[in-house]
């Protein structure tokens, strides 16, 4: 990812992230895609009741949250305007197959089966497919058909849930029934 690009990320984070965290939302993940002329932001958000309850729910997010979101940020960047060309704001829930982002989150949803990708050959690979064991000295534990892995967090480029029976069982139980 282009240096420009990491770092208007890094400033769209720090222009929102304390307005949605008084809101009640945790910032899942920023990215910044497509080409240079409409480039497209995507912003994940859950709620922070979902992430304090180790909820292992779709981030807690309806319709009508992401509105409420997308007006904020809208607001909060028409100020500061931290991208220097037009974009398109895309506000989600990070799904029942989320992306995995940080030791909490790798924490959260050990035991079920993920995804992790390394910036660098760890132990030969980079692909690793299999149950999330959770963090241990710093490393994403994971285990493969090949045996267990640890990817140090530093290294992890890309991690996320994969959509399995098991997940979308234990979903469905965290949601509310009414």
């Amino acid at each position: 990812m282009p240096v420009r690009k990491v770092e208007e990320i890094i400033k769209v984070e720090e222009i929102i992230t304390p307005s949605l965290d008084a809101m009640g939302y945790r910032v899942v993940r920023v990215r910044l895609t497509g080409g240079d002329e409409t480039p497209t932001l995507q912003v994940m958000v859950e709620t922070k009741d979902s992430q304090e309850r180790q909820l292992l729910d779709d981030g807690g997010i309806t319709a009508d949250h992401c509105a409420d979101v997308s007006r904020t940020i809208s607001a909060l960047l028409d100020v500061e305007d931290p991208i220097p060309s037009a974009y398109v704001l895309e506000v989600s829930s990070p799904g029942i197959d989320r992306p995995l982002v940080g030791t909490d989150d790798f924490t959260r949803f050990a035991g079920f089966d993920a995804r992790v990708e390394a910036r660098h050959l760890v132990d030969g690979r980079k692909r690793f497919k299999g149950k999330l064991l959770g963090v241990e000295s710093d490393g994403v534990q994971i285990e493969t058909d090949a045996g267990t892995f640890s990817v140090p967090l530093a290294d992890v480029a890309n991690a996320k849930l994969l959509m399995t029976d098991d997940l979308i069982k234990q979903t469905a139980l965290a949601r509310p029934q009414g």
